[in-house]
């Protein structure tokens, strides 16, 4: 049974079984919140679900000690802040599931080195004529592992993450079909939830949000800091009085992110009537940043000065998480003729 199609499904339906990350490799920024960060915490209350910190995955990029804790404490508060709550679902630090990293290897020699050789991280790397680390190369596996650990079958991601998610689904199959009875896989094939229309979200530059480019605005920044980057946001050279084209202005792309159509068509007619400058659009893109994550950054605050509370939440997280990846690992291992005699 080596083929990549789809065994036959489980004779009953079972309930989605939600999972995803998040790399605590810098601040969170408005890429992150958008793209993904918002699905979670809309998902996180209405099914069984796992939301973890990818500290493993960070460490591609972040090999500063310091820097990895901190971001990872950065993230859970972030998480807090925005509305999840520990009652409602799992949030925990990747590397509290060991579960993640044994199934990972079981994963690598069901998979060859050709395919890893496809990751687009990795081959930007390579095409840029740079050396990137084994921990990149494998990145895709490691992905998968903790997906599956937990018997993902919803993951919510970013539009441009899509692809990432292919690798789980053919290790989902490539185990079921290796190891499984056909008419009782173990592993569900998991499937994205994307909202349709979140595009990928500029930066200040014009290139995709991202830490590595350097071009983020952080779902946290407040003050200057905050009005220095949005500010700093790229347009073209039209003058004030000329007419403009909102579809073709990051400025306008990051507006949508937080007006309902009918303001961003006002918007958008001042845009074309002449009259409206791009320092009138960032000023009103900086006071919507403002009050959209007022309550949040406050809550924010509160919770920095509870960092117990804060390491309860991932410890108790990641109690739930592996009473659910060890019955599945158990089962992996059995399944695929790990000898145990403990």
């Amino acid at each position: 049974m080596d083929s990549d199609a789809p065994p036959s499904p489980p004779a009953t339906e079972t309930a989605p079984v939600v999972v995803s990350g998040i790399q605590p490799s810098g601040r969170l920024h408005l890429g992150n919140y958008f793209g993904a960060l918002r699905q979670h915490l809309d998902l996180h209350s209405q099914h069984e679900a796992y939301y973890f910190i990818v500290n493993y995955h960070a460490m591609t990029s972040v090999q500063s000690a310091e820097q990895l804790r901190q971001h990872t404490f950065d993230v859970a508060l972030d998480y807090l802040a925005l509305g999840f709550d520990p009652n409602e679902a799992a949030l925990f630090i990747q590397s509290d599931v060991p579960e993640v990293t044994e199934l990972m290897w079981i994963f690598f020699n069901l998979i060859p080195t050709s395919h890893l050789e496809k990751g687009v991280a990795y081959k930007e790397k390579v095409e840029a004529g740079l050396s990137p680390n084994a921990g990149l190369f494998n990145y895709p596996v490691l992905q998968a592992a903790d997906i599956l650990a937990y018997g993902g079958s919803v993951v919510p991601v970013g539009a441009d993450q899509k692809q990432n998610l292919e690798m789980a689904r053919t290790l989902a199959r490539r185990f079921n079909n290796r190891f499984c009875p056909e008419d009782d896989p173990l592993f569900p094939v998991p499937e994205p939830h994307i909202l349709d229309h979140v595009s990928v979200i500029p930066g200040t530059d014009g290139q995709k949000m991202s830490k590595s480019y350097g071009n983020t605005i952080g779902i946290f920044d407040e003050g200057d800091a905050l009005k220095e980057k949005v500010m700093s946001i790229v347009t073209d050279s039209t003058p004030l009085d000329e007419p403009k084209d909102p579809e073709t202005c990051n400025v306008f792309a990051l507006l949508q992110l937080f007006t309902d159509e009918a303001r961003q068509a006002e918007i958008a007619k001042q845009y074309r009537a002449g009259g409206y400058g791009y320092g009138h659009a960032k000023q009103e893109l900086l006071g919507l940043i403002q009050d959209h994550f007022a309550d949040a950054r406050a809550r924010r605050k509160e919770l920095e000065q509870r960092p117990d509370y804060v390491r309860d939440v991932l410890r108790e997280g990641a109690k739930a998480a592996r009473t659910k990846a060890e019955p599945i690992l158990e089962q992996v291992r059995t399944l695929s003729g790990l000898v145990r005699t403990r």
